[in-house]
């Protein structure tokens, strides 16, 4: 009887070529060539009877089979890597690779000491950080977890609250000195606004305010429209060029320096949730699962 499983060299090709995003890329990985892994990509789609990857002079995408065939290729490889640290015993120390996608205003202002914590703890584990605006696809791009902002829709993922992060409106000494503090909502159509552009809807993010016991969404008018990176508000109201709408955690200490200062704190009150999400139906790897509970349970 023959090798049942003598073609998982081929899904290791396949599996690194979508990865590194070419099978040049991909060989250098592997330390082989190019032609090796296209040979193997190409029996492996010979013994599915499906095209996993289609091929351009410009890029290489996955086919709607090729996705899910790399989905549970990912999963498989992940269960030998848990196999394998498990036979190690308890005592072994947890070692593997994390994929995690997150916006920028977590990568900078919340994420690094939770990631330096992480790494003293299981210092065998690398992680992989994405620090991106854009909502990947986890599945699709090879993601363990992303972190998202907001209220998520009903997307099929599974999500953790890791917390609901407080809105306050700020602006730079220099430009209250100017132009005055606004009083009420109805001031600031006569300052300059610093509204954010949200990158899946290309609409301006309205400001949210508890008014008077009331939630209430502005949206702001300007000549500034801010997009792809939410932290150039904050940057252009520190120099002195209008108000902002940020949340606290990013602001804190630009308030305390006195860098910026906040304006109409009778508004505060709303905020917006941070979660994780991961996809249900993907097997997590021991790191992955480690990486999520300190997420949630920092103080843990």
């Amino acid at each position: 009887m023959g090798r049942k499983f003598d073609y998982l060299g081929d899904v290791e090709a396949f599996v690194a070529v979508v990865e590194h995003g070419s099978f040049t890329a991909g060989a250098v990985a592997l330390s082989t060539t190019a032609s090796v892994l296209s040979r193997a990509v190409a029996r492996l789609e010979t013994r599915l009877g499906r095209q996993l990857l289609q091929r351009t002079t410009r890029r290489l995408g996955l086919t709607d089979a090729g996705r899910r065939y790399l989905e549970q290729a990912r999963s498989a490889f992940s269960q030998f890597e848990d196999a394998g640290r498990e036979m190690l015993g308890q005592e072994g120390e947890l070692a593997g690779r994390v994929r995690l996608s997150v916006p920028t205003t977590y990568g900078h202002y919340r994420l690094p000491p939770l990631l330096a914590r992480f790494a003293q703890l299981y210092p065998q584990v690398q992680v992989a950080l994405n620090i991106t605006n854009r909502n990947v696809d986890l599945v699709a791009e090879g993601f363990d977890l992303a972190i998202r902002l907001g209220h998520l829709p009903d997307s099929g993922l599974v999500a953790r609250k890791l917390e609901d992060a407080p809105l306050l409106l700020v602006a730079s000494p220099q430009y209250v000195k100017r132009m005055g503090a606004p009083q009420t909502v109805e001031d600031l159509h006569h300052h300059v606004c610093l509204p954010f552009m949200m990158p899946s809807t290309g609409r301006l993010a309205p400001w949210i305010f508890r008014d008077g016991g009331c939630d209430r969404d502005w949206v702001p008018g300007s000549r500034f429209e801010i997009s792809d990176d939410v932290l150039g508000v904050v940057s252009l109201a520190e120099q002195g060029v209008g108000i902002c709408q940020s949340y606290e955690f990013i602001v804190r200490d630009r308030i305390q320096q006195g860098r910026l200062v906040e304006v109409l704190p009778q508004l505060r009150g709303r905020s917006r949730p941070f979660s994780v999400v991961y996809a249900p139906h993907r097997h997590q790897s021991a790191a992955a699962r480690a990486l999520i509970d300190l997420l949630s349970n920092p103080g843990g």
